[in-house]
């Protein structure tokens, strides 16, 4: 699954540089995940980084968009390989 970034963010900026996809970025509002980019940090780390540094716990799964640890896998392999 790709990760999302509820309405309860603050917008404390800690998120956005801890991903390693370029997945997260200032939306309107709040901070926003592109599902497209997202591999909840597969490939990189074993948590996804963003969860970690939120200190309000606002960056759940997001059910919208349900993949695999296989398929985490596959995205990330095709976005490095684009980099």
């Amino acid at each position: 699954m790709a990760l999302y970034i509820t309405d309860e963010c603050i917008n404390c900026d800690v998120c956005e540089p801890e991903c390693p996809n370029g997945a997260i970025s200032q939306g309107e509002e709040i901070y926003e995940i592109d599902p497209n980019l997202c591999t909840e940090c597969v490939g990189h780390y074993d948590e996804p980084q963003c969860q970690q540094v939120c200190p309000v716990e606002c960056i759940p799964q997001d059910p919208n968009h349900v993949e695999s640890k296989d398929e985490l896998m596959e995205k990330y392999n095709i976005i490095t390989a684009a980099m």
